[in-house]
This record gives structure tokens, C-alpha cells and sequence, in this order.
């Protein structure tokens, strides 16, 4: 195996456990659940440095550690949907890496910001459009008189918005200030 690979591996893998850690620091529990973390971080920073394939595996570990660990499963369609899909979908903040990288090449910290933010976002509503799927196919008992869907919406956004906001605030002088983050080694 080359040392690219290699080392390619070894991030994802690490990542995955760090956005699973990361998981279980709670800055805020939601009171019927949902908690803000910085989980999606590490999906994000592979996905800046190995493109989407990269984040989509780490994405994808993360779920798989929660899972394992004790997440809370209804069934398997459930928890693809909920764990490995959501997580994995993160992954996608790399659609803007190129911009992100040629803004760096030339040194515009302005359009570096902007696609660190937008992909950060992207990712991160992505993780929300599954979450908000699963709730109105899963968990439509909870909704009680309202609809399904304003119920998943308004669970969901409530811990999914906040953690979206800060990973791009932590995203943003992370990838700024220690631009060798994306940059893979040769």
C-alpha cells in the first residue's frame, strides 16, 4: 500500500472516531432531544483535505461508531437513514474544495471564507434533509395534532441550524489560519 493511501485511510478512520467523540461533548441538549455538537467538524476537514469520497467515509465511520455504540435504532431502515446516510452526506461540503483551493492559490482569504461557509452549509443541510426525511417516515407518532412534517422541521432545525452555525464559525479560522489542512501530502 502507498503512503497516500495509507495515510488517506488512517485520517478518515481517525476523523470518524474524533466526529464520534466530538458527539458525546454536548454544548446543549435539545429538551426532547437533538444535541448541538461540533460531530460534523472532522467530516468537514477530511472532506476540505480528501475531496468527497473522503468525507463521505468519515461521515459514514461516525455513523457506523454510533450505531455500535448504542444509537437509537428503530429499525435498519432507520438507522441507515438517520446514521450512516446523514453523516456520510456531510461529506459533501467538498463540492466546494475547488473553489476553496484556487481561492487559497491566489490568496483570497475573502473567497476562502465563502466556500469554507457554503460548504460547511451544504453539508450540513444535507445532514438536515435526512434527519427531516427519517422524522416523517419514523417518528410520526410524536407529532401528536400537527402535521409530521412541521414536527420533524422544527425538531430537527432546533439542534441542526445551531450546529451548522458553529461548525462553519470554528470551520472558518480553522481553515484560514492553518491553511495546510488541505493540503494532502505528497
Amino acid at each position: 500500500m502507498d503512503r497516500k493511501r495509507l495515510q488517506f485511510l488512517l485520517e478518515v478512520a481517525i476523523f470518524g472516531a474524533l466526529s464520534f467523540v466530538l458527539d458525546l461533548l454536548v454544548l446543549f441538549k435539545m429538551p426532547q432531544g437533538g444535541s448541538i455538537t461540533l460531530s460534523m467538524l472532522p467530516i468537514i476537514v477530511i472532506a476540505f483535505r480528501w475531496g468527497i469520497l473522503g468525507g463521505m467515509l468519515t461521515g459514514l465511520i461516525t455513523g457506523l461508531l454510533q450505531v455500535i455504540s448504542g444509537a437509537y435504532v428503530l429499525n435498519i431502515y432507520q438507522a441507515a437513514l438517520d446514521y450512516f446516510v446523514a453523516y456520510s452526506l456531510v461529506g459533501l461540503a467538498a463540492v466546494t474544495l475547488g473553489w476553496l483551493l484556487s481561492s487559497r492559490k491566489t490568496g483570497n482569504k475573502q473567497s476562502m471564507v465563502s466556500a469554507i461557509i457554503i460548504g460547511t452549509v451544504i453539508g450540513g443541510v444535507l445532514r438536515f434533509l435526512a434527519h427531516f426525511i427519517g422524522g416523517v417516515i419514523f417518528f410520526a407518532e410524536f407529532a401528536g395534532d400537527q402535521p409530521v412534517w412541521l414536527y420533524s422541521l422544527v425538531y430537527n432545525a432546533s439542534y441542526m441550524i445551531p450546529s451548522i452555525i458553529l461548525c462553519a464559525v470554528v470551520a472558518v479560522p480553522l481553515f484560514t489560519t492553518a491553511p495546510r489542512l488541505i493540503q494532502r501530502a505528497a
